[in-house]
């Protein structure tokens, strides 16, 4: 008996760890993936190791131990599509990516108003034990994935000089990377999609970890700035002095600061009646950059 409880309980609980894994997967539902590098990324040869969720108390997806690095498509129905897109880099540490609020919420959010999402799923530079770097490998993630998008613009309804970024916390550090990081594709190389441009047409940076000394010039891409007032010094006092920088090099840009609001606010139910605007505040500044162009 005590050998069939055994076997019994171990069925369960691999049942239940399959379930957790599949709970991602069900969140993005009717939306396809498609891997950066389908025969393998680089850098991550050898690399085996099971990607990995746990859910958070608030019943948030938090990733970690990602290889295999990819991006979850949300397109708007015809009718609504601006043309405009949007590569979204959830946050985490770069230990992990919440994958939820940060992710699949906004592309949601975004398709549902006109514009394609992309959640970003990139691999990890500071997981315990990781080889990658956030520079190297994770930009490198990023970069592939803005030129991948490019690459398939006209099957998916894109306007290829209207792909932007979105990156929350960490994300946001990606993403203030790839807008000022030099993104020339490569004429010679044997895939085609690594000839193309990964400069973004504009970011939108959310609460973002500012990297350290990132180098502006009168090209970086327009900016949609935002942060809570009670987030941490570097980011509540560093992404308006961000903002000031832009404006003295003349980088078009916009900048909400919410009362109130502490770090991670993401897109929730629960959020604050302030903070819950600025998705629409990030699409009126569409609007107002003429980002918005193709819509009706």
């Amino acid at each position: 008996m005590s050998a069939i409880r055994t076997q019994a309980g171990f069925h369960l609980w691999r049942l239940l760890i399959v379930a957790l894994l599949a709970l991602p997967a069900e969140a993005a539902a009717q939306h396809p993936v498609v891997l950066l590098w389908p025969a393998g990324a680089p850098g991550s040869e050898g690399k085996t190791a099971p990607e990995m969720v746990r859910i958070s108390p608030q019943g948030d997806h938090v990733l970690s131990s990602i290889h295999s690095p990819s991006i979850t498509v949300y397109l708007p129905s015809p009718d609504k599509a601006t043309g405009a897109a949007v590569i979204i880099a959830p946050g985490g540490g770069h230990r992990e990516l919440w994958i939820d609020h940060e992710g699949y919420a906004v592309a949601e959010w975004l398709s549902d108003h006109g514009i394609a999402g992309f959640v970003l799923k990139y691999r990890l530079a500071r997981e315990t034990g990781s080889t990658y770097s956030v520079e190297g490998t994770e930009l490198g993630d990023m970069q592939r994935a803005i030129r991948l998008v490019r690459s398939r613009a006209a099957e998916w309804g894109i306007d290829p000089s209207r792909i932007g970024v979105m990156g929350f916390s960490a994300g946001g550090e990606l993403a203030a990377l790839a807008a000022t990081k030099s993104g020339d594709g490569n004429p010679a190389a044997s895939d085609p999609i690594d000839r193309l441009n990964a400069v973004p047409a504009f970011q939108a940076l959310i609460y973002p970890a500012i990297p350290q000394g990132l180098e502006l010039t009168p090209k970086t891409p327009p900016a949609f700035l935002a942060c809570g007032q009670d987030d941490r010094q570097d980011i509540a006092e560093g992404l308006p002095e961000l903002y000031l920088s832009m404006k003295k090099l003349d980088i078009p840009a916009e900048l909400h600061v919410f009362a109130h609001v502490g770090h991670g606010f993401g897109i929730r139910a629960s959020n604050a009646a302030n903070v819950s605007s600025w998705p629409d505040l990030f699409y009126r500044w569409l609007g107002a950059s003429g980002l918005l162009k193709g819509k009706g």
